[in-house]
């Protein structure tokens, strides 16, 4: 009898330690709570890592890294992971949920069919800031000169961060000059540089990791960032008491939509969680979660019932159908672009 209870204790044990999900995340972008009622769902364990940026996530992934079963990657970014043969198709007579999909964010562009990617959420890019302070040095922070225009900055030198990130840096100094996010122009892509060495010295960082909590602290006054992040910091804000709030909202010239989304890497040690996970995150109740308590946009039809309704009316969260026409998804860039882009970056990177 010793042997048997033996023999089942160990062969649960091991049940156990198989049954891990290993999901590679933006930062901030689950709630624990959701996490929580996976692992009961499937009596699993999730076990998170986070990136800050997109090509922070493609450069680990290029450069070998194994072990994750989910990514959620923004949309620009699926076409190479598909090239560079990261990602399996997805099976979807395992994910009965697609159905509740909105299907005006299916078929997109980067994944046509979605072969490989189901949506997960949507963000926009755009300003985040101490309300009080903003107010009492009567800045404007509807324009991107908030961060880019010297006579602006000068109010607030050393206040302020922008994402670590290339391709969204340039967009809002593109958007800021009157052009598109998407431009590849060379003439184009030196104004924003331009733009950028200007605006560079005023800044305290490039910041895309820990940029909520120096808000919430009142160590920075400004932020660019995602709006998902600046719904996070001014609930922190409150929660602390502090004498100010973190305001947000769109910038006039126009802000970059982030429409990020499931996959499922081809080295992924568990396809069968990853598919349960896909699916629960496509359940209505589960994506509207997702938006009341991380503050994210849905692309879930079936959760729009389920969403809070002072969720349905921050139109940082919800842009109107006004505001939607001037925001731009980022497009793919690859060889020459991606390599030209890079250079200017470095270039910003190390002037003084």
């Amino acid at each position: 009898m010793k042997k048997i209870l033996l023999a089942l204790m160990l062969a649960a044990g091991t049940a156990s330690a198989e049954d891990v999900l290993h999901l590679y995340n933006w930062n901030n972008y689950i709630a624990p709570e959701t996490v929580k009622n996976f692992e009961k769902s499937c009596k699993c364990r999730v076990v998170q890592d986070y990136y800050g940026a997109m090509e922070e996530m493609l450069a680990k992934l290029a450069a070998g890294a194994k072990g994750y079963d989910v990514v959620i990657p923004t949309g620009f970014a699926i076409p190479p992971m598909v090239k560079q043969n990261l990602l399996q198709p997805l099976d979807k007579a395992k994910l009965p949920n697609a159905k509740n999909e909105n299907p005006a964010f299916m078929n997109a562009a980067f994944d046509q069919g979605n072969k490989y990617s189901l949506p997960y959420a949507f963000s926009t890019t755009l300003v985040g800031y101490n309300d009080k302070k903003i107010k009492e040095l009567g800045i404007d922070p509807t324009s991107w000169a908030i961060i880019f225009d010297p006579a602006v900055l000068a109010k607030i030198k050393g206040k302020v961060t922008v994402l670590d990130d290339s391709r969204e840096v340039f967009a809002a100094a593109l958007m800021y000059n009157g052009f598109s996010a998407n431009s590849t122009n060379p003439d184009e892509w030196k104004k924003a540089q331009e733009t950028i060495i200007k605006a560079k010295p005023f800044w305290a960082a490039f910041n895309g990791q820990s940029y909520i909590k120096e808000l919430t602290l009142g160590n920075i006054w400004v932020a660019h960032g995602y709006s998902s992040d600046m719904f996070q910091a001014n609930i922190d804000a409150k929660a602390a008491k502090r004498a100010f709030g973190v305001a947000y909202g769109l910038q006039k010239e126009g802000n970059t939509l982030s429409v990020d989304n499931m996959v499922v890497l081809k080295t992924a040690p568990r396809p069968d969680l990853a598919a349960k996970f896909i699916d629960f995150m496509l359940d209505g109740k589960n994506a509207a979660e997702l938006t009341n308590m991380i503050g994210t946009g849905t692309p879930n039809a079936a959760a729009a019932q389920f969403v809070k309704p002072e969720m349905k009316q921050n139109s940082a969260v919800f842009p109107s159908a006004e505001q939607m026409k001037k925001l731009q998804q980022l497009t793919a860039l690859e060889g020459k672009q991606l390599r030209d882009l890079g250079r200017l970056w470095t270039q910003v990177k190390t002037a003084k």
